[in-house]
């Protein structure tokens, strides 16, 4: 099975300069953990909800004035569509992220593969390995 089988196909990123509280209300709405950052049509990091939790709120700045560029994570992994869903959980496995961009052949954002997208669609032993994997304590 290819990523582009699996994953979600409805997925937008916001600017930098997006403000955290937008943010949250986009996960909100969206029922999502996570929103892409893009700048100058490319993919350059990605909010978490861990990240508004850990870098915007006990940080003692004004959360309302803080922007996706202040609590992103930078260094983004990603797929391409055309990868089978195979590689990509091992991609995430070995980088122990449960949410990953998918690429397209010309490098535009086309999707995201969530855990739940892996759990409809992969082997229950390819998601039990994958669960095991991203659920285990850093060390």
């Amino acid at each position: 099975m290819r990523v582009s089988d699996a994953m979600h196909k409805t997925v937008s990123w916001v600017s930098p300069k997006t403000t955290v509280p937008e943010i949250a209300k986009i996960m909100k709405d969206k029922d999502i953990g996570a929103v892409p950052v893009g700048e100058n049509d490319r993919l350059i990091g990605m909010v978490t909800d861990r990240d508004i939790a850990l870098r915007a709120l006990p940080n003692g700045r004004d959360v309302a004035s803080m922007t996706a560029r202040d609590v992103m994570t930078s260094g983004i992994t990603w797929c391409r569509s055309e990868d089978t869903l195979e590689d990509a959980v091992h991609l995430m496995e070995s980088k122990k992220i449960r949410r990953l961009p998918v690429i397209d052949t010309d490098k535009r954002m086309v999707g995201m593969l969530s855990l739940g997208d892996i759990s409809h669609s992969a082997s229950k032993a390819l998601t039990d390995e994958f669960v095991k994997a991203v659920s285990d304590h850093h060390a």
